[in-house]
């Protein structure tokens, strides 16, 4: 019996259109359909945090693309973040990024003590072998939730005025995108993985350029101020996506999320969408997910995150 043989190497900008192809293969098999867009692995592979030589991997078997790996480390201090991608059946090449990923986060992490981790996202019935993590040491964190609703612009007309409540785009102004910011950093800020960022930094992460800025709104209150924050993109092709919906503390319950997300379907409906999707913790504790639910929104895949402790005690 012959063994094909496995070359890994570093990804570079050129080769995004490969794993664009490998990663929506991996969609088929695990969520029934491809949905990873080019530009989305142009914007990983061009982040301005991530270099390509050290952080990236390709493996081919046989000269064929099975694996993609990628590590960043910009969600603060002992922090690394993760992507493994591989096609079933290619054990040998999962197990080689797997352990290049760990060992470039150990050198990301080196001076943040024990606390540093390593966290990846995979599909709750991934095509990696799951006893190669938990056979190293990860465990199972968390599970988050995609929820697509589909639209129609019979039916999702605009909501009804709520209070007072009054919406404004963020496409004219700096001022209002910087606040649009600050109010996703002090919604979510209590949220598991949330990562504050400056700005400038949140922006790279969401990949600013490519946010159509009339399509983020800020909702105000009189006496109030600023209330809440609604962050959408329409750069999917399968679909419209939900990024932050996100209501300030002392506020949430008095219906504000509601109106936001009906806004957000009647929005998407007039562009001639036909699904929204967004993506939701489980465990969230504003009762986000029991608010999507109660407005239609249906599980379309899980994903888990699982973390490995990169410095372990004892």
């Amino acid at each position: 019996m012959t063994t094909e043989t496995l070359t890994v190497r570093p990804a570079g900008p050129g080769d995004a259109r490969d794993i664009c192809a490998l990663l929506n293969a991996v969609d088929v098999i695990e969520i029934g359909r491809p949905e990873t867009d080019l530009g989305t692995v142009e914007a990983d592979l061009n982040h301005p945090d991530v270099d390509l030589a050290a952080d990236s991997w390709l493996a081919f078997t046989g000269g064929r693309l099975v694996a993609y790996a990628l590590v960043w480390a910009d969600s603060g201090p002992g922090r690394v973040d993760g992507d493994h991608y591989v096609l079933p059946g290619h054990g040998r090449a999962a197990l080689a990024l797997l352990r290049r990923m760990e060992d470039r986060a150990r050198e990301m992490a080196s001076g943040a003590g024990p606390g540093a981790r390593l966290r990846i996202q995979l599909n709750v019935r991934p095509t990696l072998d799951l006893t190669l993590l938990t056979g190293r040491g990860y465990r199972s964190v968390r599970r988050y939730q995609v929820m697509t609703r589909r639209l129609s612009p019979a039916a999702d007309l605009p909501p009804a005025p709520l209070g007072g409540l009054a919406l404004r785009d963020c496409a004219a102004d700096e001022t209002d995108r910087r606040r649009a910011h600050a109010l996703v950093e002090e919604t979510f800020a209590a949220h598991f993985g949330h990562a504050h960022r400056p700005y400038e930094a949140w922006l790279d992460h969401i990949d600013g350029r490519a946010l159509d800025w009339s399509l983020v709104w800020i909702a105000s209150l009189p006496g109030k101020g600023d209330v809440a924050v609604l962050v959408t993109r329409d750069d999917r092709t399968s679909m419209g996506w939900i990024s932050h919906l996100g209501v300030r503390a002392d506020l949430r319950g008095y219906g504000f999320g509601s109106h936001l997300l009906r806004h957000a379907f009647a929005a998407y409906a007039a562009r001639g969408r036909d699904t929204l999707g967004l993506g939701v913790d489980t465990l969230n504790e504003t009762g986000a997910l029991a608010l999507y639910e109660a407005h239609g929104m249906a599980l379309h895949y899980a994903v888990d995150t699982w973390e490995l402790a990169l410095h372990p005690q004892g």
